[in-house]
């Protein structure tokens, strides 16, 4: 899609969003556009009193509304129509959300978008298809279990994909019968209170979805230590997951969906389709230049096929057009800020101290904005910082192997299990490996997601807790007791 356009004349809904208002506060921390650095809006800071607002209003919302007790079809109907008028408002989300995030327009749009929609409607359909079931007792009782909505669900999103996200959290928990108080990134939040202003639009009652802008330390914290916030959803770095499970530990007990960090393996056999595999493998170093939880950045390759990959990958990643991200023709995206692109770089310096041989990039762009360059990184150790630090930037480390137990061993990482690719012609392999790989996720033959919004994602080990997406994502947003009736 041809959609470009100038970025100094967009509209941004800044404020929080509660109830159906859109409520001006004033702007506290200072944003950049990361395409050239440019200062252009400051985000507010909900405190604890805007914060507590908000979920009173959610709570009211509950009950004036029904929403978790109505006829499941009314929710269903009501989500699908949202998802309707997130289409319809394609261009004018994607403008908002380019300006500030790292996602070019044009794959906002065919994307993003498209696939955030897809996601709600999916969801709005498990409303009265899943729910309480009867089990065996004796002839004198009646047992079951009933399903209910939790209430109130506090959600937190990132910046790499904000409208994504804030799909993952809300489609789920809306279908379920909850209401939502979601604080979407400080660094691109205004996309997210588009969509809630779009579900008012659609006829969802107000006051069910409510946002609140800020940064973790003051807006998050009161957020997820809320005594009425009945369950917490957070996509995020495993630190910032880490403090969350703190402060909910020191204010309450409640559940929790975390899916945090990952340093996802890609796993190379010379029997694989190579073209395939180094299209997938370059795809995922470039896609949002590598800013993405499930990022592949461990090639580990076959020896005998490995200089021949390595040089197919190469040839890949030359290919991608840098540029802003409101112009239609960009495919490589800039990194979220000046402070993240340094930290790349400096990762990318330790490795190659450490005996890392850089094959290409390794170093900052010479254009306006936070670009980074794509980097291949070659002759790296387990111990290597580019392989035990989750960089969260465009940045491939090459190890070889010529054993199974080799690769697999190379593959397990001691903190991160989110996500796996495995490229090979042998199904037997293929299920061996399956069973062994320590992630969440194993794609073969690929690497990336499709559409089938059935599978749930989410991780082992520091990677997470439950799972986004899937029957999992709808049924983590229900509560279950058990009834047994003496008859």
């Amino acid at each position: 899609m041809g959609l470009s356009f100038d970025p100094n004349t967009v509209f941004l809904p800044v404020g929080h969003f509660i109830g159906e208002q859109l409520i001006a506060a004033e702007g506290a921390i200072e944003m950049r556009r990361p395409s050239d650095g440019k200062a252009y809006a400051a985000s507010p800071v909900a405190g604890v009193d805007m914060v507590d607002r908000a979920v009173e209003s959610a709570k009211a919302a509950l009950k004036a509304s029904n929403w978790g007790g109505v006829r499941p079809r009314e929710r269903t109907r009501a989500l699908q129509a949202w998802a309707d008028l997130i289409e319809a408002e394609a261009e004018t989300m994607a403008r908002i959300e380019a300006l500030c995030s790292t996602r070019p327009v044009g794959q906002i749009v065919t994307g993003d978008i498209a696939v955030t929609a897809e996601q709600i409607r999916f969801f709005a359909e498990f409303a009265d298809k899943e729910g309480s079931e009867l089990v065996p007792t004796d002839d004198a009782s009646l047992g079951m279990i009933m399903s209910e909505p939790y209430g109130v669900v506090g959600a937190i999103t990132p910046w790499n994909f904000p409208i994504s996200m804030a799909g993952w959290k809300l489609g789920p928990a809306l279908a379920a019968g909850n209401a939502v108080v979601l604080k979407p990134s400080e660094m691109t939040p205004f996309s997210a209170v588009y969509m809630a202003q779009l579900a008012i639009k659609a006829g969802l009652p107000a006051g069910l979805i409510n946002v609140v802008l800020g940064d973790g330390m003051t807006t998050g914290t009161a957020l997820t230590g809320h005594p009425e916030v009945a369950k917490v959803s957070f996509t995020g770095s495993t630190r910032a997951g880490s403090a969350i499970m703190e402060n909910v530990a020191r204010t309450g007990v409640k559940p929790m969906t975390l899916e945090l960090g990952g340093k996802s393996p890609q796993i190379v056999f010379a029997d694989a389709d190579l073209d395939k595999a180094a299209t997938a493998i370059a795809g995922s170093v470039t896609f949002n230049a590598g800013q993405a939880c499930v990022a592949g950045t461990r090639l580990i390759v076959e020896r005998s096929v490995a200089d021949r990959l390595t040089v197919a990958i190469l040839e890949r990643i030359k290919t991608v057009r840098p540029g802003p991200t409101w112009d239609a023709a960009t495919q490589y995206s800039p990194v979220i800020s000046q402070r993240q692109r340094a930290r790349i770089d400096g990762i990318v310096q330790a490795a190659i101290k450490a005996g890392g041989e850089c094959l290409i990039g390794g170093g900052v762009m010479d254009s306006p904005g936070y670009f980074y360059e794509p980097t291949l990184i070659a002759n790296v150790d387990q111990a290597n910082p580019a392989i035990v630090e989750e960089i969260f930037g465009p940045v491939l480390t090459v190890q070889t192997f010529e054993t199974e137990e080799e690769a697999l061993a190379l593959s397990t990482h001691p903190t991160y299990g989110l996500a796996s690719g495995l490229f090979t012609a042998d199904l037997s392999r293929t299920i061996r490996f399956a069973r062994k790989l320590e992630a969440g996720t194993v794609w073969v033959n690929r690497y990336s997601r499709s559409r089938d919004h059935i599978l749930p994602t989410g991780g082992y080990k520091r990677s997470g807790i439950g799972k986004d997406l899937g029957r999992e994502a709808y049924l983590a947003n229900r509560r279950t007791k058990s009834v047994l009736i003496s008859l």
